[in-house]
């Protein structure tokens, strides 16, 4: 099966992927220049992501939507497994909301400038006017009742284990008190480990945890450092135990 399996990757997937990627950089590019930036900037991307696990034949489990409120705002934290959490987070959070990414992403043909025509958040290291512009839209895209959405080991695992945190998901969340809401990620890992790079994937069921949101309690310092503990040890427990437990990451 596994190779009948990658030829239908080859022959019928990826053609199809191909032309879904193509069209929706169009229509996010054409949705916003006339003018219809809400809609364009996510339902597309939505739609694309969500379309590529059912063309990949990937199975998708969802639970604990039930955790988040109507109209409220979050700073979504996740572990990051793999590629393929792009599509699960995307296609199956139902939520409006923007990547925090890479500035390297807006490389990627198609997907860097769909990326940059929906006002999705590129991370820019270089400098500190670079590094306040990122904050400044974030907090802009927040105050307007969007949520974001952050990878905060900033890069994938090499070993579908956890690395370290990154503060600048909860401090963000701390200066504009919003509540932080964690997310675990399974099966990424084992459909594209980091090491393959481009390659055939392998079929594993994805599933994404949405925990219940850490509210702020105070501001500050220690306010920060709760809420980054308790969702590092919150989506540690949505972890499969033969993931579970921390593992440094070079790249970070």
């Amino acid at each position: 099966m596994k190779y009948v399996y990658r030829l239908y990757q080859l022959c019928i997937a990826a053609p199809i992927i191909i032309v879904l990627t193509i069209l929706t950089s169009v229509t996010v590019a054409v949705g916003t220049w006339i003018g219809f930036g809400h809609w364009a900037g996510y339902y597309p991307g939505k739609w694309w992501a969500w379309l590529i696990l059912k063309v990949l034949l990937i199975p998708v489990k969802v639970t604990g939507r039930e955790h988040l409120k109507p109209g409220q705002s979050y700073v979504f934290v996740s572990n990051h497994q793999g590629s393929f959490d792009i599509f699960l987070i995307y296609g199956h959070l139902c939520r409006n909301f923007k990547w925090m990414m890479k500035q390297s992403l807006r490389k990627i043909p198609f997907v860097g400038f769909a990326c940059e025509k929906s006002h999705q958040i590129f991370v820019d290291k270089r400098g500190a006017s670079k590094v306040k512009k990122t904050y400044d839209d974030a907090r802009r895209i927040l105050s307007g009742g969007i949520s974001v959405t952050v990878f905060p080991e900033g890069a994938r695992t090499f070993t579908g284990h956890m690395g370290a945190f990154r503060r600048g998901a909860f401090m963000l969340a701390d200066e504009l008190q919003l509540p932080v809401a964690p997310l675990t990620i399974n099966g990424s890992f084992d459909i594209l480990p980091r090491m393959k790079g481009l390659s055939f994937i392998t079929w594993h069921p994805l599933s994404l945890t949405i925990h219940e949101p850490i509210p702020p309690q105070g501001q500050g310092v220690e306010n920060i450092k709760r809420t980054m503990d308790q969702s590092y040890e919150v989506i540690m427990s949505g972890l499969v135990p033969e993931y579970r437990g921390f593992v440094e990451n070079p790249d970070q």
